[in-house]
């Protein structure tokens, strides 16, 4: 063959042709014959890598691809086959940054998203395996509206994804893709029944899309439907044995479930499957930290930052076990991953957070102070809290919550006396009270058990943010009947959580705002004010960085506003509920603990037991911030720990002028 073009272009094209038809052999002999006479004719060695790779030579087909791409840096394909011919070498880190770097030169590759999802999916990336995923199907989908709506949704337009998914789905109602993808919206938008309602019908057409059926799974384990959750994982586990990302799912509803144990072993099992998942060990880590085993914790917090070093979540989540110091060369470490720009905001947050914590323990308190106010201020961007909205709806409330709407439901409601609520502020002192009952061998700790939340979401029926909730005043509508299936309700979700003793504690902070539904459901409950004093707790609160919610504690400002409308409310509850509620100061605890102790007990109508005073015994699961804190004695040195950052703290003061 002689080397004009024409004669070139005809002989890769038959080339070409029989790679179509899978004859790799005579393709390969082709692509040979070529570079015989055109020395790294790039389309020539792209066809011998291919026919290499069809042959199952895959180091041949590897070594090929090297050399094209060292010549053709910007050949997206010569990228896209060395990532398969990777993955068929079980390189799987190694295929991911081809498939890549092929992207990242032509977007449009739907083989190259369908591969890299996969394999994020199983190194356990589950979010970067969503992504792809749905980059995948946005550039394979045969409807341009359902490639449109994927697009919005990878560009965080949510309602443009929604609309445009609703009228493909017009068009096309049995589109299990369009369906997921619409449950995916609702998910992130917090609307979990939406979620489920849509996933259900998506398993109902199609129940073999395991993606789903994931996704499924975790919507509903964040409903408290954790053991349903189960039964879906351990359908998949039957199609897929010991598939990574069925298993992460697995370890983080055991743990929703309190099995720690068992999630513990599964996240070794997953990290000697995976060792370079940093996110493995930040999870094993918050497991063993809640169980207590705090230097184990601390060696698998320490791992994850070893394999990720702009894992801020890692260095936060060793800040956050309180009673640990960082050393210098953590510190150095850490402000050096501030300079860098491709940070992420999440990182950047946790990284300031934790910064401010080991500043603190240095005594270095301008400059802790700069760190907190840094990670405040990002995160205050991130969640858009509105103090306004929670002043209206105090205000709301307490008009709703009259002694006439208590006389009204009087004698209503579910009777039993189980529960216990532990309520107020975070960081007020209601986990040491609650290791002080959960001691006593008549109470079950639980942990913050959402049920009262969920409960008021599902009466508010608000779907998107700037709609009205229907909540608080519906409470005034409700039929007798109803309020005492929903107490009946809450004690059946709670069974998953408590033991055999008679009563259970709910440590919920923020039920404080709902102690007229409590009392209406269950109006025998006992409820408990954690409380401390305005200045500790709102500076205690602004300087923890929270998993999720208490979005009103980024801000000094925000906080100082949430505390007068907790106030406030809290005074109106012992108004209309005259006797029902035990205000109990973490101050006074701390000074004269036994006397508090036995007036908790009388309260809650338990005989005293000395296991109650050396509670620091208890060898029970702590899900909260202070879990190391209150497995030690009481000690009084953080009572004024606020005062020291004082000069800096004049916005709080201000507004808390009123009640200081």
């Amino acid at each position: 063959m002689s080397a004009n073009t024409e004669e070139l272009k005809q002989a890769v094209s038959h080339a070409q042709k029989m790679l179509q038809h899978n004859a790799f052999a005579p393709a390969l002999e082709q692509g040979n014959e070529i570079l015989k006479h055109v020395a790294d004719e790039p389309n020539a060695l792209f066809i011998t890598a291919c026919a290499y790779r069809g042959l199952g030579q895959l180091p041949q087909a590897k070594s090929v691809l090297q050399k094209l791409i060292q010549q053709q840096a910007g050949f997206a394909l010569a990228h896209q086959e060395l990532g398969f011919t990777l993955q068929g070498l079980n390189h799987t880190q190694a295929a991911i940054k081809s498939l890549t770097q092929a992207l990242a030169i032509k977007a449009d590759l739907p083989s190259s998203w369908k591969l890299l999802a996969e394999l994020q999916m199983h190194i356990g990336n589950d979010d970067k395996a969503q992504h792809a995923y749905n980059r995948y199907l946005q550039f394979s989908a045969s409807d341009p509206k359902l490639g449109e709506a994927l697009a919005a949704f990878i560009a965080n337009k949510l309602a443009r994804c929604e609309q445009l998914c609703r009228e493909h789905l017009q068009a096309h109602p049995n589109d299990v893709n369009a369906i997921r993808l619409l449950a995916e919206v609702a998910t992130k938008l917090g609307i979990y029944i939406d979620a489920e309602t849509l996933l259900t019908k998506c398993l109902t057409i199609e129940p073999r899309y395991q993606l789903a059926r994931l996704n499924y799974a975790n919507v509903l384990n964040k409903r408290e439907k954790s053991q349903q959750a189960l039964v879906q994982i351990e359908m998949l586990e039957k199609q897929q044995p010991d598939y990574p990302p069925h298993q992460i799912t697995k370890a983080t509803i055991l743990v929703k479930l309190g099995q720690f144990d068992q999630a513990i072993i599964l996240y070794d099992k997953l990290i000697n499957l995976l060792p370079k998942n940093a996110s493995l060990y930040t999870s094993r880590g918050h497991a063993l930290k809640t169980v207590g085993a705090q230097e184990k914790a601390i060696k698998s917090y320490r791992s994850a930052i070893a394999i990720q070093p702009s894992y801020g979540e890692a260095y936060w989540s060793l800040a956050n076990l309180k009673t640990f110091c960082f050393e210098q060369i953590d510190i150095n470490a850490m402000q050096k991953q501030l300079e860098h720009n491709q940070l992420s905001s999440d990182d950047k947050v946790n990284i300031c957070f934790a910064l401010g914590k080991a500043l603190e323990d240095q005594n270095e308190v301008k400059q802790s102070f700069a760190y907190y106010q840094q990670g405040n201020d990002i995160k205050q961007k991130i969640e858009r809290y509105d103090a306004d909205e929670t002043t209206n709806m105090t205000d709301r409330t307490i008009a709703t919550c009259s002694d006439k709407l208590f006389r009204q439901y009087q004698g209503t409601g579910c009777e039993k006396a189980d529960p216990i609520f532990i309520l107020g502020l975070p960081r007020s002192g209601s986990t040491l009270l609650e290791q002080v009952l959960s001691s006593h061998s008549l109470v079950d700790g639980t942990k913050e058990l959402p049920s009262i939340l969920a409960a008021v979401r599902t009466l508010s029926d608000r779907n998107k943010r700037d709609q009205v909730s229907k909540y608080p005043e519906v409470l005034a509508s409700l039929a007798p009947q109803r309020l005492h299936e929903m107490g009946e309700e809450y004690l059946e979700k709670a069974n998953v959580h408590r033991g055999s003793a008679p009563f259970f504690i709910d440590k919920m902070p923020n039920n404080f705002a709902h102690i007229g539904l409590i009392k209406l459901i269950l109006p025998n409950a006992k409820i408990i004010d954690a409380r401390r004093s305005p200045m500790a707790t709102c500076f205690s609160g602004f300087k923890q960085l929270f998993a999720t919610g208490q979005s009103f504690s980024y801000g000094l400002e925000n906080i100082g506003r949430y505390y007068l409308d907790y106030i406030r409310l809290m005074n109106h509850w012992h108004q209309v509920l005259p006797g029902q509620i035990l205000t109990v100061n973490y101050e006074e605890v701390v000074n004269d603990f036994e006397k508090q102790v036995r007036h908790i007990l009388d309260y809650c109508q338990l005989p005293f037991e000395q296991s109650c005073l050396e509670f620091y015994n208890n060898k029970r699961a702590v899900n909260t911030a202070s879990s190391e804190q209150v497995r030690q004695p009481i000690y009084q040195s953080g009572l004024t720990a606020w005062s020291a950052y004082e000069p800096y703290l004049s916005p709080l003061k201000t507004i808390l002028k009123p009640i200081l």
